[in-house]
């Protein structure tokens, strides 16, 4: 895995994950949109190191400050007072590029660099079919799961995808954690309510992946780990973080600022309390064990000044995803960011030109790791079935914008002008019939029907197609095989901890 330099690196105490390169990833080698002048981002580093000396962070968990203070930094009750240089020299530790691997190598994803992942919804306790918004039951999971694992351009169907109101709350991670495994074949996430849901994850990893070994040389599981803004770390996201990084397990450090609410309502402000706060928990990550693959978080938008709600699909958030890009390559680091964005209630105008005021920005800034890329309604609160059909064409219509042009001799087509001359048409042109199945990005969601024929299909509206497309990936589904041996582990497992969490 390259370093700062591009040289071969290996940490004493942990070894850089081997490439595992594979599947339909989305290389963007399309150049970088920068906002940030040199001079800015002096301003911003002098501002970052400022907040972070003079102001300092909360670590709400005796060990992470243990580690601070043996690392000799200024530690007064809770709050830490970072030196930016140790902080820096932390940081510089983290691989700029690091590989995940999925049981099905095919899909196995690399972070960093020009690549881009794509996860689905993550949190939501409410679902939307159609007109009707109710609780996430598991059968809702489980649905999103398959149909994250039906589409290529999701790299994983995520984490909480949704919160399941039928299950436990104390063992539901447990369910989700196996339907995530054996019902894709493709990356997933890790559960951080706790650190017992954190080692659950890691020990279900082992099962599925052949041991602690295996999952320490190349990582199985990506974990969230929010920063509480302004400036605290609570006690259960980091004992979930202490737990992946002492398993070599990514960690996606990421503050969650809401401009007005969680931060000053500037973008300067708020971009120098993000960097803190990545920073900070980054270094942390670091101290539990060197080399820990990190991803720079960022979750920033802001919220309705009238209201207090938050707002999502804002130009302010888009500046703010594209700053955040451009600070992360500053200092080496992959980041998250982005994803399909609204504060729609339902999937209609609204969600989609607000999911493409966040999507467009992201693909831009070349965000390696976009969560909630599929099925976000109603500012997180609602996993939507047809948007998550409407944000996978958004997807695959970036991804097709975003793909540089290969100009040859034969794109250039000089002999179809030959061939058709003056004031003739290229429909029946040999170039165009060798290129006419594959020439244009074709959609499966939007229609181009005339009007006669979009009224004898029954006028159907984006809404009514997107239910017809779900319910029928959902009908053609067909599970990924697994290991019998390793699905009945698995499965004792989940049965074994349910009981002893008393559920």
């Amino acid at each position: 895995m390259p370093n700062r330099r591009g040289q071969a690196q290996r940490c004493s105490d942990f070894s850089r994950p081997r490439s595992v390169v594979g599947g339909p990833m989305f290389k963007n080698t399309m150049p970088r949109y920068e906002i940030l002048s040199e001079d800015a981002m002096a301003s911003l580093e002098t501002a970052w190191r400022r907040l972070m000396t003079e102001v300092g962070v909360e670590f709400m968990h005796d060990d992470a400050l243990e580690l601070f203070r043996q690392a000799g930094q200024k530690v007064v009750d809770n709050t830490v007072f970072l030196d930016p240089e140790f902080v820096l020299a932390q940081v510089a530790k983290a691989p700029r590029e690091f590989d995940v691997q999925a049981r099905n190598p095919a899909n196995n994803v690399h972070i960093g660099g020009d690549f881009m992942s794509f996860s689905g919804v993550y949190g939501p306790p409410f679902v939307r079919e159609g007109a009707v918004r109710r609780d996430a039951m598991m059968d809702d999971f489980r649905n999103f799961t398959k149909l994250a694992q039906g589409y290529d351009e999701l790299d994983s169907a995520g984490g909480i995808i949704c919160e399941p109101y039928d299950t436990p709350l104390d063992s539901r991670h447990l369910d989700m954690l196996l339907a995530l495994q054996t019902l894709t074949d493709k990356v997933y996430m890790g559960n951080v309510v706790s650190g017992v849901n954190a080692r659950d994850t890691i020990a279900m990893g082992e099962i599925l992946f052949g041991g602690r070994e295996a999952i320490e040389e190349t990582p199985v599981s990506i974990s969230l780990i929010n920063c509480n803004s302004p400036l605290r770390w609570d006690d259960r996201m980091l004992e979930s973080l202490l737990e992946y990084a002492r398993a070599g397990q990514p960690v996606v450090l990421t503050p969650f600022i809401l401009m007005g609410a969680m931060s000053p309502v500037t973008i300067p402000a708020a971009l120098v309390q993000q960097i803190v706060e990545a920073l900070s928990g980054i270094a942390l990550a670091q101290l539990v064990r060197p080399g820990t693959p990190v991803i720079f978080g960022s979750f920033l938008s802001n919220i309705d000044m009238q209201s207090g709600s938050p707002c999502f699909g804002t130009p302010e958030s888009g500046i703010g995803l594209l700053c955040t890009g451009q600070i992360a390559r500053r200092f080496g680091l992959p980041f998250r960011s982005g994803g399909g964005l609204t504060s729609a209630h339902q999937a209609d105008a609204q969600a989609g030109y607000e999911s493409l005021m966040t999507l467009m920005p992201t693909f831009l800034a070349g965000a390696n790791w976009v969560m909630h890329s599929a099925g976000w309604l109603e500012g997180g609160l609602v996993a939507g079935y047809e948007k998550f059909v409407m944000d996978v064409e958004l997807l695959q219509m970036l991804r097709a914008e975003f793909t540089p042009l290969e100009i040859d001799e034969s794109s250039l087509a000089f002999d179809a002008h030959v061939e058709v001359g003056h004031g003739g048409h290229f429909l029946g042109a040999m170039h165009t019939m060798e290129r006419f199945r594959t020439c244009f990005h074709r959609p499966f969601l939007s229609s181009s029907d005339n009007f006669d024929k979009w009224t004898r299909n029954g006028s159907l509206d984006t809404n009514d197609r997107a239910s017809v497309v779900y319910r029928k990936r959902l009908e053609e589904y067909e599970q990924p095989p697994l290991d019998e041996g390793i699905r009945e582990e698995l499965e004792r497992y989940v049965i074994r901890r349910r009981a002893e969490l008393g559920d």
